[in-house]
C-alpha cells in the first residue's frame, strides 16, 4: 500500500477547517503541519488536531517540513503570491476557488505547474457534487436530446462582501458547473449588475454566457433576495432538467416536456404541438462533495493525473469572470473571452 501523502494547510479561517477535517479523516493522506498568520486560527487547529504541527511562517512550512503537497484555503487576493511559493518549493498544490483574482497571474501559476511538474487543482466543489457528476453522465446519455441552454441561480440574503462582488464571490461555483457540464468554453459574454448595498460592489448581477456551439447560459447571483435558492434548469431537445441543491433528497427532476412539430396531416400554418409528458425524481447517493475533491487531489497527487478542476479549469473560470466584471462597466456590452494555455 502507497504511503500517505503528506500534507500542509495555509489558511484555518473560514474554509480551511472543511478541508482539515476531510484530510484528517482521510487514511490517504497524513496532515503534517498548519500555516496561519492567526495565533487564534492556530490555537483553535491545535485544540482539535494536537498532533499537528503550527507555524505563522509560509517558509517554514515549505522548507523545514518534509512535504508533498499544501492545500491553500486563504483569502483570494493571496492565493496567487502563496501558490507561487508553494509550486517553487516543487509542491504539489490545490488552491480554493477562485484561483486567481487576475487571469494573467491564473496563466502564470499554470505555466509554473508545468515547468515544475506539480499537480495543481482548485477547489471547484461542484464538479465533485453527486448531483452534478449524474447530470453530466445524463446529458452524454443523450436522454435529454440536445442541450438547448440553461439558467442557474444562487441567491440569499446576505454574507455581503465588500472586497468582492457577488459574481466573484458566489458564482465561481456556477460558472464551472456550466463549462464542466457543456464541454467548452464560452466565446463571449454580457451581464448587468447594481451595486444597491455598497457603492461600487456589485450585490446583484445577471450574466449571459454564449458559447461557440450556439448554446446559452444565464446565471443570476444575489446577496440581496428573500430565498435562499441554489438551482439549475437545463432545457434540452428531447426533456428538461431541474437540479435544486436545497431538496435534502429529491434534487433532481426530469420533465418529459418540450415542442414537437405539428402533425403533418395537419392543415398549414397550425400551431407547434407541446408534449406534457411523466415527470422521474432518480434516485442518486449522495456524498459529501469536498471528500471526494480532496480524495481526487491526494490521487492526482500521487499518480501524476490531471485534476478535474486542473490550473487550465481554474483559469477558464477567471478568465469569465474578468469578462462579466467587464460587460458590467460597458453597460452590458459583450466582451470577448480568451482561450488557449
Amino acid at each position: 500500500m502507497s504511503a500517505p501523502v503528506r500534507v500542509g494547510v495555509v489558511g484555518f479561517g473560514y474554509w480551511g477547517p472543511n478541508l482539515v477535517r476531510n484530510l484528517d479523516k482521510l487514511g490517504d493522506a497524513e496532515l503534517v503541519v498548519a500555516c496561519d498568520l492567526s495565533e487564534e486560527n492556530l490555537a483553535k487547529l491545535k485544540a482539535l488536531y494536537p498532533y499537528v504541527e503550527t507555524t505563522s511562517d509560509l517558509d517554514v512550512m515549505l522548507y523545514d517540513y518534509d512535504l508533498d503537497a499544501v492545500v491553500v484555503a486563504t483569502s483570494a487576493p493571496s492565493h496567487y503570491a502563496i501558490a507561487t511559493k508553494v509550486i517553487a518549493a516543487g509542491k504539489h498544490c490545490f488552491v480554493e476557488k477562485p484561483l486567481t483574482l487576475k487571469s494573467s497571474e491564473s496563466e502564470a501559476l499554470v505555466l509554473a505547474a508545468d515547468a515544475a511538474g506539480v499537480t495543481l487543482m482548485v477547489g471547484h466543489l461542484m464538479e465533485y457534487h453527486s448531483a452534478i457528476d449524474w447530470i453530466k453522465d445524463y446529458l452524454a446519455s443523450g436522454e435529454l436530446g440536445d442541450v438547448l441552454y440553461l439558467y442557474m441561480q444562487r441567491l440569499n440574503l446576505g454574507k455581503v462582501r465588500t472586497e468582492e462582488n457577488a459574481f466573484w464571490s458566489l458564482a465561481p461555483h456556477d460558472v464551472s458547473i456550466v463549462l464542466y457540464l457543456l464541454g467548452e468554453t464560452p466565446d463571449y459574454v454580457s451581464a448587468n449588475g447594481a451595486a444597491y448595498i455598497t457603492p461600487g460592489v456589485h450585490d446583484t448581477v445577471f450574466a449571459n454566457l454564449h458559447f461557440p456551439s450556439g448554446r446559452m447560459a444565464n446565471i443570476h447571483v444575489s446577496w440581496l433576495d428573500p430565498h435562499k435558492t441554489r438551482k439549475l434548469t437545463v432545457v434540452g431537445t428531447k426533456k428538461m432538467l431541474v437540479f435544486d441543491d436545497m431538496q435534502a433528497t429529491e434534487k433532481i427532476w426530469i420533465y418529459d416536456r418540450g415542442v414537437g412539430a405539428p402533425d403533418a396531416a395537419l392543415a398549414y400554418g397550425e400551431d407547434l404541438s407541446l408534449r406534457f409528458g411523466e415527470i422521474k425524481v432518480p434516485w442518486i447517493p449522495m456524498k459529501e462533495p469536498l471528500a471526494f475533491e480532496v480524495q481526487h487531489f491526494l490521487d492526482c497527487s500521487r499518480s501524476g493525473e490531471t485534476p478535474r478542476s486542473d490550473g487550465r479549469d481554474g483559469l477558464r473560470v477567471v478568465r469569465v469572470l474578468e469578462a462579466v466584471d467587464e460587460s458590467m462597466e460597458a453597460g452590458g456590452s459583450p466582451v470577448e473571452t480568451s482561450v488557449g494555455v
